[in-house]
């Protein structure tokens, strides 16, 4: 198998064991609202904010992951 696909299958098991872990209730007050949700499905909602937010924040400043070497500084007028 491949390292990355190691790593994601490692990850995976991780979050899994974070979520049976965390099945209790919790009660969040933000203002005049009181929400009441269980930490098993407020663990994976969080991670999907944060994941869409981060897609989101990547497409509006344009990088791709590409890295500036030296030489591509050089050839640029």
């Amino acid at each position: 198998m491949k390292t990355k696909v190691i790593i994601v299958l490692i990850l995976m098991a991780l979050f899994l064991i974070i979520l049976i872990q965390n099945t209790q209730i919790v009660t969040y007050r933000l203002y005049f609202w009181k929400i009441s949700i269980s930490q098993i499905i407020l663990v994976p909602l969080v991670m999907l904010f944060g994941f869409v937010v981060g897609f989101i924040v990547a497409k509006l400043t344009g990088r791709r992951g590409e890295s500036v070497t030296p030489n591509d500084e050089e050839k640029s007028p």
